[in-house]
């Protein structure tokens, strides 16, 4: 609508103008009187201006500040703070594997079976098929999950941490976690020449839970063994809002 009166504002007074001036030049009759056509030739250059400095330029409509992405989810907050949770353990937990803590490791791992006994799988209920193919993952990861507490060797713990990862990628995968970006890390000598390990990682970053800072091998160096394999993201973002 304001558009339409900007433009207004530019033709009726063009109009009287040339009127005026038609009046005078080819009808050779007296035109518009000098006031008005003053008058008009002011509203003339004012609606000129607003057009081309407002409408055109960017106005209020304009006010020079994008606006940013929303993440959207299709799960409920409940639902994805209960994945958070069990993604926060988890990463507490693979630290301490990186430091070869086995006491931070059970100290994490009794945190993610909590949060895994907490997880809201019950809302995938209103699909059957994505309910029911989560529960073998997510069951597999309560199993593997009991034997990283289970076993006193921390090398028997790595192997768990292997099977824990993997179905725990998958859970994420079919239920199509989109709050946040999860990737999906391998080490290619985890358990040996040509023996992967995968793990899941908050960032990009690597920090080897296979050997981490206290390899008696190869030292140091190792914690950043391995890279990104895959990228776990179903986010969405909506720039409508």
């Amino acid at each position: 609508m304001k558009k339409y009166i900007d433009i207004l504002g530019i033709v009726l007074p063009a109009i009287i103008i040339l009127l005026g001036i038609i009046r005078v030049f080819v009808k050779k009759t007296k035109g518009v009187n000098g006031l008005t056509m003053i008058l008009a030739i002011l509203l003339l250059l004012i609606g000129l201006a607003r057009f081309f400095l407002f409408a055109g330029g960017g106005g209020s409509s304009h006010s020079g500040i994008k606006p940013q992405p929303i993440a959207v989810s299709k799960h409920s907050e409940a639902f994805n703070n209960s994945v958070e949770a069990v993604l926060t353990s988890y990463y507490k937990m693979a630290d301490g594997f990186v430091n070869w803590d086995i006491t931070a490791i059970n100290t994490a791992g009794y945190e993610l079976r909590t949060a895994l006994d907490s997880l809201k799988l019950n809302e995938l209920q209103k699909d059957s098929i994505i309910y029911q193919t989560a529960l073998d993952p997510y069951n597999n990861a309560k199993i593997e999950l009991a034997s990283i507490l289970a076993d006193p060797s921390i090398d028997e713990k790595r192997g768990s941490l292997n099977i824990l990862s993997d179905n725990l990628r998958n859970l994420l995968v079919i239920v199509k976690y989109d709050r946040a970006k999860v990737y999906w890390q391998e080490c290619p000598m985890a358990f040996g020449e040509e023996r992967p390990g995968n793990w899941l990682s908050k960032t990009n970053v690597v920090r080897n839970p296979y050997l981490g800072t206290k390899d008696p091998k190869h030292g140091d160096k190792m914690l950043e063994c391995g890279g990104p394999k895959d990228t776990i993201n179903f986010m969405v973002t909506d720039t409508t809002k």
